[in-house]
């Protein structure tokens, strides 16, 4: 029987996917961006999808609209931008930044009392500080231990778990006091995973407004763009590269994450929301299927919204930003089995 859940800031889906593969069935996915709304919506089995700021939800009628008793819930789980925390972390006396997103999760699971929660963060999480005298992960963890949870938190690699991308993520679980829980074991392989594997059987992607034979794999590089990725080196980067002055700018050989082209024989480098990297041996940036590949979605996934182009402007999350703002589904997917397990559930 699958287990009942609750997604806030689901974002592209990602935690949903892996969860829901372990056992669980999200009910209800929370997410403000319309462009996410609109890839959960495309994806949902049986899944209600609310486009709404998770601060505006009353979250007794949330209860009530889901038919949810209080307990009835197994797991609550959410990726909550961290970039507010971070904020906080560098202006703690400004009133409006003055909670970060995450202790939404805290306010539902008060309401909800599910057995479980799960929250995903940036790997800075731990280190931001709430005030000058307190680190946000321990005022977190005390707010949850007021409502009845022992929280645990770890840095988790997703190439440590057979994923191609190296992509170090804080993984929170909140679970009832008292209850033991350790964070899944590496799986150990006798080399990461590469990139080249994971993208090598794609078909070659179609042109901008052509229909791809795979969906979001659809490649809308311009031919300026193109000219200068012809200087990058595979595994290297534009300010490493022999490129012109003109070209190279500002950049010193230091920006490393910028302008980046995949190297075959590697993991990925950790998919970022502002940089698309380039493909390893065509002159073209990745397409959004590709990287989705690198995250661990499965083909039958699709995106919605518009693909942005480098340097043009989409309002809201583009196919590349939702893809790279994703938790990878296959490593949501091996800790909430773990949490499973840990709860004898």
């Amino acid at each position: 029987m699958k287990l009942p859940a609750v997604s806030l800031f689901s974002g592209a889906g990602g935690l949903d996917l892996g969860v829901n593969k372990a056992g669980f069935k999200t009910l209800c996915s929370v997410e403000l961006d319309p462009h996410c709304a609109a890839t959960l919506q495309q994806n949902a089995r049986a899944k209600t999808i609310w486009q709404v700021d998770v601060r505006v939800l009353d979250t007794s009628r949330v209860a009530s609209i889901l038919n949810i008793r209080r307990k009835d819930l197994v797991l609550l789980h959410g990726d909550p931008p961290w970039e507010t925390a971070a904020r906080i972390s560098h202006e703690p006396n400004t009133p409006q930044l003055r909670e970060a997103l995450a202790f939404e999760m805290v306010r539902f699971a008060r309401a909800l009392q599910p057995t479980a929660v799960m929250i995903v963060q940036g790997p800075n999480f731990l280190k931001l500080s709430h005030s000058p005298d307190s680190l946000l992960k321990d005022v977190l963890a005390e707010r949850f231990r007021e409502i009845g949870y022992d929280m645990h938190e770890a840095v988790l690699d997703a190439v440590d778990y057979s994923i191609p991308q190296r992509r170090r993520q804080v993984f929170i679980i909140c679970v009832p006091q008292g209850q033991e829980y350790e964070f899944p074991f590496k799986v150990l392989l006798p080399e990461p995973v590469n990139a080249g594997e994971a993208i090598k059987d794609l078909p070659p992607p179609a042109k901008n407004g052509g229909e791809p034979k795979v969906p979001n794999h659809v490649d809308v590089t311009p031919a300026r763009d193109s000219d200068r990725i012809a200087y990058v080196k595979e595994g290297e980067w534009l300010a490493k590269s022999n490129a012109p002055p003109e070209v190279i700018r500002k950049l010193t050989r230091k920006d490393s994450a910028k302008y980046r082209r995949l190297d075959r024989e590697l993991p990925s480098p950790t998919l970022r929301r502002g940089e698309i990297l380039y493909h390893p041996v065509k002159n073209r940036y990745l397409t959004p299927r590709e990287t989705a590949r690198l995250q661990g979605f499965d083909d039958h996934y699709e995106f919605r919204g518009p693909i942005r182009r480098l340097f043009g402007w989409v309002s809201d999350l583009d196919q590349h930003r939702q893809v790279a703002n994703a938790v990878p589904p296959p490593l949501a997917q091996v800790v909430a089995t773990s949490l499973r397990k840990s709860l004898a559930l």
